[in-house]
């Protein structure tokens, strides 16, 4: 299968990711919104090692469907924050992650006002295309 990732002509040069992602996939894998959430259903604490059990969670969720980062053809961060250099730092930690890969695809980060857990900083919403 081939994925295609572009930035055309006339768009600014994006920091990491591309505008357009082109597929030909016969099958496509929607994930949940990745949740920092323990085996146990707890919420981890702390921005940073929220990010880490996100990352931790969508490498299973995507190994169970039998893809791998570089399948990753659409992601959405959502965090609590309105501050840019903790935006930045969250994007950062996506990007160095075992999941680093997936960043490079159609990327969208958004500062939020709240998520659906008490205490929940980050999610990552994820899409994925397979033969």
């Amino acid at each position: 299968m081939t994925i295609e990732r572009q930035n055309p002509p006339g768009l600014h040069t994006p920091p990491g990711y591309h505008h357009v992602t082109v597929t030909g996939s016969r099958r496509t894998v929607y994930l949940a919104g990745q949740c920092p959430l323990a085996a146990d259903g707890s919420v981890v604490e702390g921005l940073l090692p929220q990010v880490d059990q996100v990352v931790a969670n969508t490498s299973t969720a995507l190994n169970s469907a039998g893809a791998s980062p570089a399948h990753v053809v659409r992601t959405v961060i959502y965090v609590v924050a309105t501050d840019r250099p903790v935006l930045s730092a969250v994007w950062d930690r996506f990007t160095k992650s075992e999941i680093g890969a997936a960043f490079t695809s159609a990327s969208t980060l958004v500062g939020v006002a709240q998520l659906g857990y008490p205490g929940q900083l980050v999610e990552l919403d994820v899409t994925a295309a397979l033969d």
